[in-house]
């Protein structure tokens, strides 16, 4: 098992470790609600390092790319980011990511911990642009930064102005003492703030520089359980529960970043299904009766029909009640219609939402 390079520090934080995606991570430090709320109100930091780095560089990168993820590599500025996936030729996902364009022939990958080997050999097996691909997912750290006051907080640590870095762009600049680091405007909580990408040689001071300069905005080391309740209540997908290699981008309502001006792989299957509509969506629902939704518990109809199954589900910190996603059938699936979950043997009621969660 790996450890990141901050390993040491969160134990000595006392935080809970757990083994996820081959790496010892903290799970969790105060407390699921405390580090959740702290991230909502005022600002958190998440060791993220076990996250995957591919780069991608050569006269073809931009062809190549366009040829094997979903979005459109074209609407990218220099310094811009952007959500894609990377379908695979059996109607699935091989992996949800974000693709970062450092110019025409520079670009970065950043996958998720648990399909950096996965995706690196799906990738590797696409290659016939001959271009350069790079593995630097061991070489490099990455500390999440979020929540309202994060801008404010991190402001003296660069030259940057941190307020004119729009939402999933990035600057390459000095930060906390160190240059050339990678100063991203994106995160996974829906509360605003940055990731910043650094080399493992770096992290540790970084993480002490950035946690000095937090200290008057209360900051907090935040753990992967509040990083999973930050995420649900915005509704971003989660690879593995939420996406796999058989639930297809427009089944899991990500048609907004499958782009059919441009070919690649099985956008011939993809389009065809948007035209006339998946038999299953991924829909939100909050349950109206008490009850805590998980991964795995089926969904039912008002007339107790098998409809579909739930794929994330927690109580959410923010508004005190059950919330989730799930696959149902596309019949079923319409704004405010009422499901059933099955929680402990009892159908719960619950109603489907539009997201994000709301109060």
């Amino acid at each position: 098992m790996k450890n990141t390079e901050l390993n040491d520090i969160h134990v000595g934080l006392g935080a809970k470790m757990v083994e996820f995606a081959g790496y010892n991570m903290p799970v969790q430090y105060a407390g699921v609600k405390a580090e959740h709320l702290s991230v909502r109100e005022s600002i958190g930091v998440f060791d993220v390092s076990h996250m995957g780095e591919f780069f991608v560089s050569g006269e073809n990168s931009f062809a190549f790319l366009q040829s094997i993820l979903s979005n459109d590599l074209s609407k990218l500025v220099d310094g811009q980011a952007q959500y894609t996936c990377l379908p695979n030729e059996t109607n699935g996902i091989v992996d949800d990511l974000i693709v970062y364009k450092f110019n025409t022939n520079k670009y970065m990958l950043v996958v998720n911990a648990s399909n950096i080997e996965k995706d690196w050999n799906w990738i590797n097996s696409k290659n016939s642009h001959g271009v350069n691909i790079k593995n630097e997912s061991n070489d490099y750290s990455l500390l999440a930064i979020q929540g309202p006051n994060a801008i404010e907080a991190m402001q003296n640590l660069t030259n940057v102005d941190l307020n004119q870095i729009p939402f999933y762009h990035f600057a390459v600049n000095n930060f906390a003492g160190f240059e050339n680091i990678i100063i991203s405007a994106t995160g996974y909580t829906g509360s605003g703030g940055f990731e910043i990408y650094c080399k493992n040689s770096q992290v540790i001071d970084i993480w002490n520089e950035v946690f000095k300069a937090g200290e008057k905005f209360n900051i907090k080391p935040i753990g992967l359980a509040a990083r999973d309740t930050l995420r649900l209540e915005m509704g971003y997908c989660l690879y593995g529960n939420d996406l796999n290699e058989s639930t297809s981008p427009i089944e899991a309502g990500l048609g907004w970043i499958t782009k059919f001006n441009k070919e690649f792989t099985n956008s011939e299957y993809l389009k065809n299904e948007k035209e006339n509509g998946p038999e299953r969506r991924l829909v939100a629902f909050e349950t109206i009766e008490r009850g805590i939704p998980r991964k795995d518990y089926e969904i039912f109809s008002d007339t107790e029909k098998l409809i579909g199954i739930v794929t994330s589900g927690t109580m959410s910190p923010s508004f005190s009640k059950g919330i989730g996603l799930g696959y149902i059938n596309t019949n079923y699936s319409k704004i405010d219609n009422y499901v059933f979950i099955k929680i402990r043997d009892k159908l719960i009621k619950s109603i489907i939402v539009k997201l994000p969660f709301k109060a």
